[in-house]
């Protein structure tokens, strides 16, 4: 697959991403970091870079709990196709 530019724009600056994923997707993280960075802030009155580590740290907060989550799901449902298995049987 080709990979292809992207321009997007945090805090005020545009950065060019080379990604194979599509140009929609990759501006939908560049508005997704944008918004967190604006919220912390707005909230705070850190320091820029301090602001992005922050951020950083919040945005990995809130993946390690989606795959936590997604990881607690899987297992429901194997446990629910286990069950539905020896019911039907």
């Amino acid at each position: 697959m080709d990979k292809i530019k992207t321009t997007v724009t945090v805090a005020g600056k545009e950065y060019t991403i080379v990604s194979e994923d599509p140009v929609e997707y990759i501006k939908r993280v560049g508005t997704y970091v944008d918004r967190k960075l604006q919220e912390i802030e707005h909230a705070s009155k850190l320091p820029s870079y301090m602001a992005a580590v922050l951020t950083a740290i919040n945005i990995t907060d809130e993946l390690l709990k989606a795959q936590d989550e997604n990881a607690k799901l899987r297992k429901e449902l194997i446990r629910y196709q286990k069950s539905s298995v020896k019911k039907v049987t």
